[in-house]
């Protein structure tokens, strides 16, 4: 059930996307050039003329370009497993010049590793075969910009739509936060930072970790930690480790069986990659948590990282030097987000 749905209000329904680009109302499906003109020469204007977009090499567009007040509902997008890195989400809030949310696709859609992985929880959907689709509420005043950049050596071919609700919006809105980290190797008995460069209050409420495992064994004994309003040297919530912080317990092993995957509302495991013998020597994990129904709220700064601790011999710890990519979500007041540079080398998948 969705609270609230019952409920009626004098909020409208638009939606943008290669039909649309404007999202005006009754201007859907009137397009007479586009990516499906050859397919619909026999056909006309109002069959599927223009059902995506192309994004040269090097170049970015703006899926959508709002005005406010308003609050996006839905986006739903596809396109092909090799563009999932080399495409760089970003949404400015209110004319912000700093993204809110500036997140490498795929990772934004808990596909970190360029392989599809069914995902089937409350704020991402990803489907069959690589339908990927977003809940994540996101209210804005005046102004929202969502666009993609490509930065990787061909064109991209991108299918798209972005639903939203023009009506009224609090006053004080929390603006929707996303950004990506990667430590490729993590150096040895160093942590990897989620999350830090947040100083307004608000509340932290999603994790994604694609994890790359450099080692034989086990790999997840490391601890979450989340540093709240002035938390220097020890944090304010310490987790026991990896697996418990993402809803499960003792290795993912079930007996029998190995590493198991699992995807629910709020936390799951949805992608193991396992090695085949010979070129996929290392196995490859993507991991999710959603705070929603415990979201994790702080007033006036907020730092995150993990460690990386497998085990050795005599029943020690074993620091790792793991690749670890990471995404956070979190609410806050201000809209603008943390500067972000992506060079193509470091978002390699390796």
């Amino acid at each position: 059930m969705i609270l609230g749905v019952s409920r009626l209000t004098d909020g409208r329904t638009r939606s943008v996307s290669p039909e649309n680009p404007t999202g005006a109302k009754g201007a859907g499906g009137a397009a007479t050039e586009g990516t499906g003109a050859n397919a619909a020469r026999d056909l006309g204007q109002g069959w599927k003329v223009s059902p995506s977009i192309g994004i040269p090499a090097g170049a970015t567009a703006v899926l959508a370009d709002l005005e406010g007040p308003g609050t996006i509902r839905h986006l739903w997008l596809t396109t092909r497993p090799v563009n999932w890195r080399s495409l760089i989400l970003r949404i400015h809030w209110e004319g912000s010049a700093t993204p809110a949310v500036a997140v490498p696709l795929g990772d934004f859609f808990c596909q970190g590793w360029g392989e599809f992985a069914q995902v089937s929880s409350l704020p991402v959907a990803v489907n069959p075969n690589g339908g990927f689709n977003c809940y994540w509420e996101m209210p804005y005043l005046r102004e929202a910009r969502i666009s993609l950049e490509n930065i990787g050596p061909e064109a991209a071919r991108v299918y798209f739509q972005v639903d939203y609700e023009l009506g009224v919006v609090d006053d004080d809105p929390g603006y929707l936060h996303a950004t990506w980290r990667r430590s490729n190797p993590l150096p040895y008995q160093e942590v990897h930072t989620i999350l830090d460069g947040v100083t307004s209050g608000g509340h932290y409420v999603g994790t994604y970790l694609a994890w790359g495992v450099n080692n034989s064994g086990w790999w997840g004994e490391g601890e979450l930690k989340f540093y709240l309003d002035g938390d220097e040297e020890f944090p304010t919530i310490c987790g026991t480790g990896t697996e418990d912080y993402f809803g499960g317990a003792w290795n993912f092993d079930v007996p029998g069986q190995g590493y198991t995957a699992y995807t629910t509302p709020f936390l799951g495991l949805p992608q193991i990659l396992r090695p085949d013998g010979l070129y996929r020597s290392q196995q490859r994990f993507g991991m999710y948590r959603w705070h929603l129904a415990d979201p994790i709220r702080f007033g006036s700064d907020l730092r995150v990282d993990v460690q990386a601790l497998g085990w050795r011999q005599g029943g020690r710890y074993l620091p790792l030097c793991d690749d670890i990519a990471s995404t956070a979500w979190w609410y806050q007041r201000e809209p603008a987000g943390i500067e972000t540079t992506f060079d193509p080398d470091h978002l390699e998948i390796t």
